[in-house]
């Protein structure tokens, strides 16, 4: 009997949203808010960001920088709304069927008609079955589309996808970049969509100028008119070091910051023409062994790493303050958070894991890649705490291209890095499941029980049971310390007070295409 699939809530227990508005709010720290003139027009919003992009196509990678520019020149089936719980966008209406055994694996969607690509072409079923297909092709993001194990075309608008058992996960999924809708005719030329990303998002791409900056305009066709661009034209620009990020802000040569350091906090709030916001996050950072490498196949040897790291001091020192130090090896504030088992900071528990070792410990080699100036920081206060238990660590400068490339490979002893996802189920995924050695899993874990556990609870519909399976696997990977948490830090932006309509998720989702001036 056909039913409509009810979405569970996310848990954020922890977390609040935070949104910032008009020219007519008044920030804390501000007497009065006036703003800047626009830095080009009344048409257009310059955005500056600290990474480029790796890719602006679909699926070709699985990094943020590469999903804020995804989000607005393409759609999902899917999408996550601010609440961050995964609503239609492409898809009109669904319905979930059983199958002959009795469980919920029978999907059927139908596409809202009309919608247009920005060739002009009208999206099909067809685009969505082979865009789909492409993902599954995908070392980056494969993961995300696991679940499905056949798709089936009913007619232009009707489509249903099988999955491999009720799925608590597939929804998420399909709101995830990897699995975006592209044309299928130019997947089959052979488009590169890299240099030409045709999508059905808001914004159309317009050019790339790599370094420096990208443009896009207002795709005027979009098919959701209630959410259609506001404002005409983006223009996103690559601005590596943070205070010059602020300081371009501060001289109205840019309207928005992405990721503002924290250190330009208290000249934001003291600035009337300037927003601050400030967002409790979900993201989450951590120093990144490889685990293929000895020592740190040593579980001793990544215990006292973990215990010998202050995050207190990284937390004042990378990120002034603005995030809580890591108490877990999963986020916390999501469904299935737990800090049992976890090594926690323990300068003496850290010698005693080391002599448990056995050996000598200025032998170890951690060479840290960063890839920004926060990151750095946060290397130079882990330098200096693993000096205390003899460890000579260096620190490496990457750009992000570079850095994503080298670690994905594994060719690294240690790096900076985090994970931002919107429900668990895809951060484990993403994370520390073996499917994803070679692309997101970056400690290389590949343990067989734990992906047992992992793939069970995305096929656990029923909430609790799924919350108790989730705690098992938090417990289990706090015990055998893959990696090293650092924190969960706040979602720190700033833009022109007289920007309206800013919005970021506890994911740092962001939503352009409703801003105005």
């Amino acid at each position: 009997m056909k039913k409509l699939f009810r979405i569970a809530v996310l848990a954020m227990s922890v977390f609040v949203l935070f949104a910032a508005c008009g020219s007519d709010t008044k920030e804390e720290g501000q007497a009065s808010v006036k703003g800047l003139p626009p830095a080009v027009d009344n048409e257009t919003v310059v955005i500056a960001t600290a990474d480029e992009t790796p890719s602006l196509t679909t699926a070709g990678h699985n990094a943020v920088a590469g999903d804020y520019i995804n989000k607005i020149v393409y759609n999902g089936l899917f999408k996550m709304n601010k609440e961050l719980n995964p609503v239609p966008d492409l898809v009109e209406n669904y319905t979930v069927e059983k199958d002959e055994n009795g469980e919920e694996t029978i999907w059927k969607m139908t596409l809202h008609n009309g919608i247009k690509f920005h060739d002009g072409s009208v999206m099909t079923s067809d685009d969505v079955i082979a865009s789909l297909n492409e993902a599954k092709k995908s070392a980056h993001v494969a993961t995300y589309t696991k679940s499905i194990i056949k798709m089936e075309k009913i007619d232009d608008l009707n489509f249903v996808l099988y999955t491999d058992g009720p799925s608590s996960s597939l929804l998420y999924d399909l709101a995830h970049h990897g699995n975006f809708i592209i044309p299928k005719a130019l997947i089959e030329s052979g488009n590169n969509f890299n240099e030409n990303p045709i999508g059905a998002g808001p914004y159309k791409f317009v050019n790339w100028t790599q370094g420096t900056e990208l443009t896009f305009t207002a795709h005027t066709d979009y098919f959701d008119k209630d959410n259609a661009p506001k404002i005409k034209n983006i223009v996103w620009k690559i601005i590596p070091e943070g205070s010059s990020r602020t300081i371009a802000l501060e001289a109205g040569e840019i309207d928005f910051i992405i990721e503002l350091d924290s250190t330009s906090i208290t000249s934001i709030e003291s600035n009337k023409d300037l927003a601050l916001i400030n967002v409790p996050s979900v993201s989450h950072s951590w120093l990144t062994v490889n685990n293929e490498v000895k020592p740190f196949d040593d579980l001793n040897v990544r215990k006292a790493l973990s215990c010998a790291i202050n995050r207190d001091d990284v937390v004042t020192v990378a990120l002034n303050g603005a995030g809580v130090p890591a108490t877990a090896q999963v986020p916390m504030g999501m469904l299935g958070g737990k800090t049992d088992g976890f090594d926690s900071y323990d300068i003496e528990k850290a010698k005693e894991y080391m002599k448990a070792w056995g050996g000598d410990p200025s032998t170890i080699k951690l060479d840290i890649i960063c890839s920004n100036d926060t990151k750095r920081r946060a290397a130079e206060v882990i330098q200096a705490n693993l000096a205390e238990i003899g460890i000579n660590a260096k620190i490496e400068s990457m750009d992000l291209a570079t850095y994503l490339s080298v670690t994905a490979a594994g060719d690294f002893t240690g790096f900076i890095g985090g994970f931002t996802s919107n429900n668990m189920m895809a951060f484990l995924k993403g994370v520390y499941h073996s499917q994803n050695i070679n692309s997101s899993n970056k400690t290389r874990t590949n343990v067989p029980k734990l992906d047992e556990l992992i793939d069970l609870s995305t096929k656990t519909v029923d909430k609790d049971a799924r919350e108790k399976i989730l705690f098992e696997i938090a417990v289990m990977l706090n015990e055998n310390c893959y990696q090293m948490p650092l924190w969960q830090d706040s979602r720190l932006s700033a833009h022109n007070a007289l920007l309206k309509n800013t919005f970021i998720t506890t994911s740092g989702d962001f939503f352009p295409q409703e801003w105005s001036w």
